[in-house]
């Protein structure tokens, strides 16, 4: 039954490039000089484009893709003369595919770490319509687990956790995977000005699908690792992502939560806090007071006074999370990709 579904979606797919689907694959570029080769020849036939950003390698990767450019039809070189970072070199790669006419724009790296099988199922949710946006997830079972480095397993968990809550898209996993498909057209409804240049790019994706309302759909897909060491430093990913994801946590409680629509979560968040804090703020002052200056205990009445609040301010904080988690968007901002839609994009 496995089979037979993914031959379905593979024909869907063929059927709507037939039909005039443009899949552009957009493949940041950096010290990958050993593998770009073959992932571009490993890219299935369906793909309109293959868009290669020279990210100002040092090494010879410059060379290999204008070689990649001259024998395959489909390949297109960009090379930038600064280091933009992946997100930066990206965000090029997406900008000149939407100037190609992508209907879907998918991004891969370019060390051979993400099989092109995987394409297809990334793809087909966002034909039809299910989905505005795909992402690989490498967190879905024992096996796949276990073929991923102890360290990033760690890693990948925390992130994990701290995207949803981050982002809004409490069924999500898997946030650092790179290996992402977009809609083009949900692509330009995104603001950019939140998008990372760096290591934070596909966090950023996320956070600014949340500020959107897109649906996010995740993709079961296993690890894949050669001994290639991670651009990602532990460090990096410890003193920079935590920051950056409590500023993308604001944004979007900002921007879904009370700006586009005032909602309850929003007011319990709130009064929660206040309510917790001013709690801890009185049992604080009175724990300093008792302990150092009156050198005496504390009256039931004022430890209760000082309790309530803060539980209250938890309890308030609880059901507010609960709402948040029963809000992830379900209702696509795209709409199913058809032989019918792409003849009236034709005549516009």
């Amino acid at each position: 039954m496995k089979w037979q579904k993914m031959i379905g979606k593979e024909y869907r797919v063929r059927e709507m490039v037939k039909s005039g689907l443009k899949v552009v694959v957009v493949i940041p570029c950096y010290k990958v000089e050993a593998h770009i080769s073959e992932v571009v020849e490993s890219l299935p036939d369906f793909v309109s484009k293959a868009i290669l950003v020279n990210d100002a390698s040092p090494d010879a990767t410059c060379n290999v893709i204008d070689d990649l450019a001259k024998n395959h039809d489909f390949v297109e070189p960009i090379h930038v003369k600064e280091n933009l970072g992946v997100g930066g070199a990206t965000l090029i790669g997406f900008q000149r595919a939407i100037q190609l006419g992508a209907h879907i724009i998918v991004k891969m790296d370019g060390d051979n770490q993400m099989e092109p099988r995987y394409l297809i199922p990334m793809i087909d949710p966002l034909i039809r319509g299910e989905a505005d946006f795909a992402k690989g997830n490498r967190l879905t079972s024992v096996g796949h687990l276990q073929q991923m480095p102890w360290i990033r397993l760690v890693g990948n968990a925390l992130l994990s956790l701290l995207a949803r809550a981050a982002t809004g898209y409490w069924n999500v996993l898997d946030p650092t995977n790179g290996y992402v498909a977009i809609r083009s057209d949900v692509f330009e409804l995104l603001p950019e000005k939140y998008i990372d240049n760096r290591y934070f790019f596909e966090m950023s994706m996320l956070l600014a699908l949340g500020i959107a309302g897109a649906v996010v759909r995740d993709v079961p897909m296993p690890s894949k690792y050669a001994g290639e060491a991670s651009s990602l430093s532990v460090r990096v990913a410890l003193m920079e992502f935590p920051l950056k994801i409590l500023k993308g946590f604001l944004r979007r409680f900002w921007y879904r939560k009370i700006l586009y629509s005032l909602t309850i979560e929003a007011l319990l968040f709130i009064l929660g806090l206040i309510l917790f804090a001013a709690g801890s703020a009185f049992g604080l002052y009175n724990f300093l007071y008792f302990g150092f200056v009156a050198r005496a205990y504390a009256s039931p009445g004022t430890v209760m006074f000082a309790a309530l609040p803060m539980l209250a301010g938890i309890q308030l904080l609880l059901n507010g999370l609960m709402l948040d988690i029963q809000s992830v968007p379900t209702r696509p901002l795209s709409q199913r990709i058809t032989s019918v839609f792409l003849k009236k994009e034709r005549k516009e």
